[in-house]
Parts: C-alpha cells; structure tokens; sequence
C-alpha cells in the first residue's frame, strides 16, 4: 500500500471509482459473452432446421407447397425475408401455361452453328478507338430487346438499359467519369493494378464517350415499385444483370458493331442524378456502342484453350 500510495497515489484517493469501472467491464464482457453464445445456438437451430426440411413445430409454420418463414416477428434475416414474400406465395398463380416450340437442328448442322457462332464471338474485342459514323437507332433497339431476353431470378427482370445519343450529356457524363478515373489511376489504383492495365494502352481519359454515336448504362434494379404502390423484391439482381449484359455484348458482336465494358467506379450517384434515375436503381457497366477506327489496333491477346476452362465428369 506504500508502495502504491507514493507512485500512484490517484489509485488511493480514487479508488471507489476504478473498482466500479473494473466490475462494469466484467459486466459487460459477461453479457456479451452470453449474447454470442444465445446467437450461436439460433444460428445452429436454424441451419438443423434447414437441413431437417421440415419444421419442428408445426403450428408456428405457414406452408405452401414448401417450407416458408416461422410466422413470428422476431427472426433472422433469411426468415424474415421469405415471410415478406408470404402473401405472394399463398394465392394460386394464375400465369397461363404455353407449349415451347423450340428448334430441332439436325445434329450436323448444329455443329456448324456452333461452329459459326464461336468464331463470330471469338472476333469480338475491346475497342478504345472509335469512329464518329452514325448508327441506326433500330440497331441499338434490338440489341437492347435481344438483351432483355436474358434469364432473371423470380422472372423479374432487374434491368434498365439507359441509350445516350445526346451531345450535351455525353459530355457531361465523361467530365463525371474522367475525374473520378483521375482519382482511381493517381491514388486508388495499385501499382500491381496499373501494371496489368499498360498491355491494354489504357488511361483515366476517355475522349470516345463523345466521340460515339451511342453510349449504353446498365443499371440494375435492387426492388422495383408495383401498380400499387408496394415494394417488390429481385432476386439475384446482380447476377441476372451480369448475364444479359454477356447476352447484350454478344448481339452488339453479332450486328457487326464493337463495344467496351467499363465500370465506372465511384460514379454512380451522379450518373443517376445526370439520368435521372430513380433510387432504386444502381450503375452496373457502361458501353461506348459504334464502329472502329480504321487504323485502331489492339493487343495481341491469346484466351485460354478449352482444356484450361472445361472440365468433364
């Protein structure tokens, strides 16, 4: 206590108050310890009753035609989410039913299909170069149109295709994307991340955002707002939008038409408000859409050979 009373002599005189503040932190670290161990065992609970397939108590399930929600307001996030969808799930679907009437190719002629259509898509590259030469509207039209035929979660559709023909807003949408580029190549960018881009001759100025005819964002649609006024959920939204945009780049590809993906990061609040897009919708990828330049070159790059990406079992 001497000892304690001529070098810490605050420990003494204040005392009562590092002992209320050592029995709070026990406290504290008691509830918590408590609270990780209640989660950890409704978590265990709820994956058993996953893998179970069905409810242990009945009378707390809905069921329709498959295991839904527990009817109770105080459940995790998956729970919660499928009861939100509860309403939907309890009326018969009325959808009429159709026969599918596909192509019946004779097998010979399937593989030069296949064949031809490889050899279309594996000429496809990214172009930076391009050619002022105007584009038919109708083009853009159906290339769009064949990219909506592409497959969603829930059949939702998540997708808004926003065309951008006008002088003006070409112009300020590259003055948007140029100064973030700016900042990705001079202070967010690695050096291992510039390093890969040299090949590609690529910089954080993009001159061909006025320079085509056309230029193509793809946003993806996180709910969407029904007739009346309620909230509908996607489902795998970013997912079903990745797979029409690949949808999208192989008909621009087929049209004879050259494109470039590119992800304007950090750009996706002010495209929305230059747009006009409502909040529900978020930037995916933006596509400069027209022709080439006639001295445009590009990198001398190989894919990868079949055995590299296929694998058979």
């Amino acid at each position: 206590m001497d000892y304690i009373t001529k070098y810490a002599p605050f420990l003494v005189k204040y005392s009562h108050v590092v002992a209320a503040l050592f029995l709070g932190y026990l406290a504290a670290k008691y509830l918590n310890n408590t609270r990780i161990q209640s989660l950890s065992a409704d978590d265990e609970h709820s994956r058993a009753k996953r893998r179970s397939g069905k409810p242990k108590d009945d009378e707390n399930w809905v069921n329709g035609g498959q295991q839904l929600a527990k009817a109770n307001p105080a459940v995790n996030n998956e729970e919660e989410y499928q009861e939100a969808d509860h309403d939907c799930l309890e009326h018969e679907d009325k959808t009429p039913q159709i026969p599918y009437k596909g192509d019946n190719y004779p097998e010979e002629e399937m593989l030069e299909r296949s064949r031809r259509f490889y050899e279309e898509m594996n000429k496809r590259r990214s172009i930076r170069l391009f050619s002022d030469r105007d584009v038919s509207l109708e083009v853009i039209k159906n290339v769009i149109k064949t990219a909506g035929t592409s497959p969603s979660g829930a059949h939702t559709e998540p997708w808004t295709f926003v065309v951008v023909r006008d002088t003006r807003v070409k112009r300020e949408l590259r003055e948007i994307i140029e100064d973030e580029e700016r900042m990705n190549y001079q202070r967010r960018m690695g050096d291992k991340w510039l390093n890969d881009l040299k090949k590609l001759k690529t910089t954080w100025q993009k001159p061909y955002l006025e320079t085509v005819p056309y230029i193509i964002i793809i946003f993806k649609q996180v709910h969407s707002i029904s007739a009346d006024g309620q909230k509908k959920p996607h489902y795998y939204s970013e997912i079903s939008v990745s797979i029409s945009a690949g949808i999208l780049l192989a008909s621009i590809q087929n049209a004879g038409l050259v494109t470039l993906i590119s992800t304007p990061l950090n750009c996706g609040p002010k495209l929305r408000e230059l747009l006009k897009r409502p909040p529900n919708e978020k930037v995916m990828m933006l596509l400069p859409i027209g022709y080439p330049t006639d001295d445009v070159t590009v990198p001398d790059l190989k894919r990868k050979p079949l055995d590299k990406i296929m694998f058979l079992v």
